[in-house]
Parts: structure tokens; C-alpha cells; sequence
């Protein structure tokens, strides 16, 4: 059963993640925010406002997908949809460091309401994800800050000691929502 103190853990590791992230970001100048690394790939290749784009996106879906744990034993997380945000990761280069920051602050404010409202026991409900595997809730939670740390990293230039743990290979989520969206820009869906 999840402790207290893993909990206690928990919130200070998604705090102290949050500040570094905030302070690489805030450290970007316009032109550096908008800055494609030529050598990198998937999500690497994003500029630092589309990958501020995807935490915000991400943040809004691991609690979408924490919900989902709290009401059903086990749930396949593969249908779970949440309501887009402001700004999406098409969008991001069209707005600020400080936009992005804003909404990113905005949903972690949510996601620690939702937080400090669990009882022990809710942080041992597990869900299962096509990419992730079945994880506890407190599991989960603990994406928020790994997640944080890993575009940090890629913001300032490096690669991150954190990479998600996916099941088989990591998708390539930049050239999927760039497909995505000329399917959609055609009138394909």
C-alpha cells in the first residue's frame, strides 16, 4: 500500500521537476524557444514551446487517466479521451514561453487538487495503457515529474536521464501528429 511518505515524496519531486523545467524555459530567448535540433528525432525535434505544448497536453491526460483509475478496477486506458487544452502542440510556436508556462501552471494547479483529494488506498488503483503497461495511480503520478525532467533536459540541449519505459519502441508522436494534421488540413478526418 502507498505511504504517506511516498506520497509527501511524490509532491516534492513534481515541485522541484516543475522549477527546473520553469527556469530552463524561462532561461530561452524567442529565437532559442522556436529552435529545431537538426540530429534529433520524435519528440526531440519538437522546438521548446511545441514540447511545453506536450506537457501541458500530457499533464491533462495522466489525469484523465488517473480519473479513469479512480472509478473503475483496471481500466483500459487506450479509449480514454480528455478535452484538448488552449493550446495545442500545432499551435505552440505561435505564442509565448509565458503562454505556455501560464497553462502549464493552470493544470498543475488541477492536478494537485486532485492529489491532495486521494486517500491512500486510491494511489494503489491501477490502469492499464496500450503504451505503459498496467501502472498504479501513484505510478502514474510519478510521470508527471519524469516527464517535466526529460523535456528539461531536451530544452536545454541534452539528453535526459529519464526515458519513458514504453512497451516495444517509443512512438514517434511528432511525425504522427504532423500525419494527423495534414489528414485533417486534406479533409481525410
Amino acid at each position: 500500500m502507498a505511504t504517506a511518505e511516498q506520497v509527501a515524496e511524490l509532491v516534492a519531486k513534481m515541485a522541484e521537476e516543475r522549477v527546473a523545467l520553469v527556469a530552463a524555459a524561462r532561461a530561452l530567448s524567442p529565437a532559442e524557444a522556436l529552435r529545431v535540433p537538426v540530429d534529433a528525432e520524435g519528440e526531440e525535434q519538437w522546438t521548446a514551446l511545441e514540447q511545453l505544448a506536450h506537457l501541458w497536453e500530457m499533464e491533462r491526460g495522466y489525469d484523465a487517466w488517473v480519473r479513469a483509475a479512480l472509478r473503475a478496477e483496471n481500466p483500459d486506458l487506450g479509449g480514454v479521451v480528455w478535452q484538448p487544452v488552449p493550446i495545442p502542440v500545432e499551435e505552440a510556436n505561435a505564442h509565448t514561453v509565458a503562454e505556455m508556462l501560464r497553462g502549464l501552471e493552470l493544470e498543475r494547479a488541477y492536478t494537485r487538487g486532485l492529489i491532495d483529494g486521494l486517500d491512500l488506498a486510491a494511489f494503489d488503483r491501477t490502469a492499464t495503457s496500450p503504451l505503459f503497461g498496467t501502472l498504479t495511480v501513484l505510478q502514474w503520478l510519478r510521470s508527471f515529474y519524469r516527464h517535466d525532467r526529460q523535456h528539461a533536459a531536451q530544452m536545454q540541449g541534452r539528453r535526459s536521464d529519464y526515458q519513458p519505459g514504453f512497451k516495444g519502441r517509443e512512438p514517434n508522436q511528432r511525425r504522427a501528429r504532423l500525419e494527423a494534421v495534414a489528414r485533417r488540413e486534406a479533409g481525410q478526418g
